[in-house]
């Protein structure tokens, strides 16, 4: 094993540890310390830390693989999610943020039973349900990133580098909790917007520049054309946005700023790292598509290698060594913060709300259930990694297309309509997951387009109807 890689590589996770171990006197102080920060979070850092958790081993390892396939085509879908994310700090932001400071919402169930007066808990109960499902396995899609990108590089088997990716994310969220997991976040979107700038234009440059790139990389006539994909193939990738409202380790960002008069700023920061990053993940691709024309030249004849053998190609050890720790950047920042908003609802949903209703439970005794709970949640998702063989890209928009499905419409309609009603709600919740389910366990449906957007549009219509007919009913 090639020292002047290895070196830096460990360099950065002594790093991130450090983070994790200067942040956690202050996780210990109470919950919500530990799961939200204390909403004490400046601007840049929810900037950079709500895009870069939102994106994990999709983009890097996914978007890199899917443009080695597609070319330029893959850039739509980053755009549909920049978009969207741009509205959403713009106008969903700000008042999620208003509206759990005032009711002292540390979860997005807490949102969902202040706003709905859900004193049975039902309501709390189902949202922390839908959660596990679909956290846990995008955890284990993150582990599993990891395992194949200790493959493609160091001499171990997918599984050793599976739990050592879990057991260095164990380690600095149960120390840190969630200032930590937003710190690191920083560190990490540095790293990955730098890996992601600097290996397409060494490419370029290497090869003899673009036009050189693009003769070689045309494995297809419509490889290098914007408008060659079919439009229900462009509808789902433009679709892939509509998860950003419904996936919560993205909106507990949200909730953590310090000063809510700074969202536009923080839109316009968070905006442009999402298409820095974007676009650099689809040149790799194709700058990677001109160096190894065909896919058997990579590690493990896997496309969502492409990143980390183009680094082997063209980068010095010790960048590669720094690229690597970028890939695992991505794949960290992500399951780091699912974890914290897993085991939140665990502790502060279903124990503290629901097991525990109407007991005073102390602050010193959430903190340990919490960090309990995130070891009980890396252990649930390191056996689901082991045995899941999906591609990440496909594994990992299941998972984001159930929570946005579910928690998008109705956080929406929630924050937005004033009509939207308990019972529409639990109607919504329910449609969007199940339609999820069921079109991606058909093979035609999952075929003919992304489970996300038919789920979000029958969610979001089942929330509307469902509360107008209570609305109603009840007026008679």
């Amino acid at each position: 094993m090639n020292l002047q890689v290895l070196l830096p590589f460990i360099g950065y996770f002594i790093l991130i540890i450090g983070i994790g171990i200067y942040a956690t006197r202050f996780s210990s102080k109470g919950i919500s310390e530990f799961f939200l920060g204390g909403r004490s979070m400046n601007r840049f850092v929810v900037a950079l830390s709500a895009v870069v958790s939102g994106r994990s081993a999709w983009l890097i390892l996914g978007v890199s693989g899917l443009a080695f396939n597609l070319g330029i085509q893959a850039i739509w879908a980053i755009l549909g999610y920049t978009f969207i994310e741009f509205l959403l700090f713009i106008f969903y932001a700000p008042r999620l943020r208003k509206y759990t400071e005032e009711k002292e919402c540390i979860t997005i169930p807490d949102f969902y039973a202040a706003r709905f007066n859900d004193k049975n808990g039902f309501l709390r109960g189902l949202i922390v349900l839908i959660f596990l499902i679909f956290m846990v396995s995008y955890v284990a899609a993150q582990f599993a990133s990891g395992g194949k990108a200790f493959f493609a590089h160091f001499n171990i088997t997918h599984t050793q580098g599976l739990l050592i990716t879990a057991a260095i994310v164990l380690l600095y969220t149960l120390l840190g909790g969630f200032m930590a997991v937003s710190y690191i976040d920083v560190v990490q979107g540095f790293m990955m917007i730098l890996a992601l700038v600097i290996l397409p234009i060494t490419g370029i440059v290497a090869f003899g520049g673009w036009e050189a790139i693009s003769e070689a990389a045309l494995p297809s006539p419509g490889y290098l054309k914007l408008n060659a994909l079919s439009a229900i193939t462009f509808i789902g990738f433009l679709g892939i946005g509509l998860g950003s409202p419904g996936n919560p380790h993205i909106l507990v960002r949200y909730m953590s700023i310090n000063d809510p008069k700074q969202f536009t700023w923080t839109a316009v920061v968070g905006t442009f790292w999402n298409l820095i990053m974007g676009i650099g993940a689809v040149l790799i691709g194709i700058v990677g598509r001109a160096y190894f024309s065909e896919v058997t030249q990579l590690p493990g004849a896997d496309t969502e290698n492409i990143f980390i053998a183009l680094a082997n190609q063209l980068m010095h050890p010790v960048l590669v060594g720094l690229i690597l720790a970028a890939v695992f950047a991505a794949i960290m920042s992500t399951a780091d913060s699912q974890l914290l908003v897993a085991a939140s609802s665990i502790v502060r949903d279903l124990y503290e709300k629901i097991i525990r209703k109407g007991s005073q439970v102390s602050p010193r005794e959430l903190t340990i259930y919490s960090r309990l709970s995130v070891i009980l949640l890396v252990g649930l998702a390191v056996l689901l990694s082991l045995f899941s063989r999906d591609l990440i890209f496909w594994f990992v928009l299941f998972a984001w297309a159930g929570l946005g499905a579910a928690i998008g419409p109705t956080s929406i309609l929630a924050l937005f309509w004033k009509g939207t009603t308990k019972s529409g709600v639990i109607a919504g919740l329910l449609a969007g997951t199940v339609t999820v389910i069921i079109w991606k366990s058909n093979a035609y449906l999952d075929n003919l387009l992304y489970e996300l957007i038919p789920a979000f549009l029958f969610s979001l219509t089942t929330t509307f109807i469902v509360s107008l007919i209570e609305k109603k009913l009840s007026s008679k």
